[in-house]
């Protein structure tokens, strides 16, 4: 962990200092030697906190993640060299500071043990993004985008920080692996739990982020630089399944059946209705953020079950999802860069023009609506099964997302590369090999998922 924080820094260090005719190059490479050190972290104790410091540590559901990250980096700094080439030399610099700020606060969080520490690197998160949309955004509605992202996370997130100072001064702690304490909260909280337990709960729910709190993600994404699509797609929606998880324990005292009812029921109808929704889109990326909306709520409805397998699930779910979805935004930005447009009725017939592009989208929708081997259908079936569990009519309403997921990704391939091909689009350039190398190492790690999907287990 040490060395992966030190050439973290490393990066940073080389955006600031470097020649600006290598610099490009020498800072993938650099990245590339930050994933390669992720890669040590595996082989801890599944069951173990490993402690670096008294407030950082890292177990199975942090690894996971944090290796997540680090596999993004490079793949954010290729996918964007083409879109920020135009752009000053000093511009260049803070676009990839502002990538690599991000990463250092995603590692913070993901490997805080402590709640006040975790809060301060969650919306820490905020402040690189922010600036990549409203000042690297390609319209002027990223200025609104950027208002409406604000807005949501910190009215969100305000809640949970008046939450965290009731905690403390219950607690005097806020150390949150000890979970031994739950006959205190079951005392102080005892009148106003469920009220309590939604409001500590929405930072996280607002951030996935579940149907109902998810007007920001959109407007984001469609306004946001490829990087800063990849980035809120791969890593950033993890965030708040990563805090239901982390923070699932506390509330295992309070007897919130009911309320966990209609709160699972709000994921799975708001699931199927963004599927539903994703058929009204002409956008292509607003359709994929939209299809993002729904599989986060079928993730989000996974965890509130609380069972080990939902969990599981949920966590595999993640993972593969964020994958696909920073792929399918790769390979959207790919032919908005040659067309300069996103609308579906427009980017057609592009396999007769770039025949291996037709290939990752055809690997890409299909992984994306759970083709068999596929470890997104690894995650969805162990969801639907939790939910069988639960309550046996959730299994329809799950299944009816599912399906409405294959539905629009398999449109999504008819419409950007059948049908007839429109002239005015006939003289693309074809797919260089920086962009084969990105797209193949967004699909490489399914693949080895497919092999081992247990990497992703956090309970057996």
């Amino acid at each position: 962990m040490s060395l992966l924080l030190f050439s973290v820094f490393g990066v940073l260090f080389t955006s600031l200092f470097c020649p600006f005719s290598i610099v490009w190059g020498f800072i993938v490479f650099l990245s590339c030697l930050v994933l390669f050190f992720s890669f040590f972290l595996f082989g801890n104790d599944i069951f173990v906190i490993s402690s670096l410091f008294y407030v950082f540590g890292i177990d199975f559901v942090s690894i996971s993640l944090i290796v997540l990250s680090c596999w993004l980096l490079p793949l954010t700094l290729l996918a964007s060299q083409g879109h920020v080439s135009f752009f000053s030399s000093v511009n260049q610099r803070v676009y990839c500071i502002l990538l690599v700020l991000v990463l250092v606060s995603l590692i913070i969080t993901f490997s805080s043990l402590e709640l006040s520490l975790f809060y301060i690197s969650f919306e820490t998160t905020l402040i690189p993004i922010l600036l990549i949309i409203s000042r690297w955004g390609a319209q002027y509605d990223r200025y609104q985008a950027s208002i409406y992202f604000v807005f949501y996370t910190l009215f969100g997130s305000l809640p949970f920080l008046i939450s965290l100072l009731i905690v403390n001064g219950c607690l005097g702690s806020l150390f949150f692996p000890v979970y031994n304490y739950s006959f205190v909260f079951e005392i102080f909280f005892n009148s106003f739990s469920s009220l309590w337990w939604f409001f500590t709960f929405l930072i996280f729910v607002v951030k996935m982020p579940v149907y109902g709190f998810h007007l920001w993600l959109p407007k984001a994404h469609v306004e946001a630089t490829v990087a800063g699509s990849m980035l809120l797609a791969a890593v950033l929606l993890k965030l708040g399944g990563y805090g239901l998880i982390r923070l699932l324990n506390l509330f295992s005292f309070v007897n919130i059946l009911n309320l966990n009812f209609y709160v699972i029921s709000f994921c799975l109808w708001g699931s199927l209705i963004t599927g539903v929704i994703c058929f009204c889109q002409s956008d292509l990326k607003s359709l994929i953020a939209y299809s993002s909306v729904g599989h986060m709520s079928l993730v989000a409805g996974g965890i509130f079950v609380g069972l080990g397998s939902s969990i599981n699930g949920s966590m595999i779910l993640m993972i593969s999802h964020g994958l696909v979805s920073s792929g399918l935004f790769c390979l959207a930005n790919l032919l908005y860069e040659r067309s300069g447009t996103r609308t579906l009725g427009l980017m057609r017939g592009y396999k007769c023009l770039m025949g291996l592009t037709a290939f990752w989208w055809l690997v890409s929708c299909a992984a994306n609506l759970g083709l068999p081997p596929f470890p997104n259908l690894i995650g969805e079936l162990i969801i639907i099964s939790s939910f069988g569990f639960f309550d046996f009519s959730f299994v329809f309403i799950s299944g009816g997302s599912v399906i409405a997921s294959a539905i629009y990704s398999l449109l999504i391939y008819q419409l950007t590369q059948s049908n007839k091909l429109i002239n005015n689009f006939s003289n693309v350039l074809e797919i260089s090999f920086r962009e084969h190398i990105l797209l193949f190492s967004h699909l490489l790690p399914l693949f080895l998922l497919i092999i081992n999907p247990q990497l992703l287990f956090i309970c057996f």
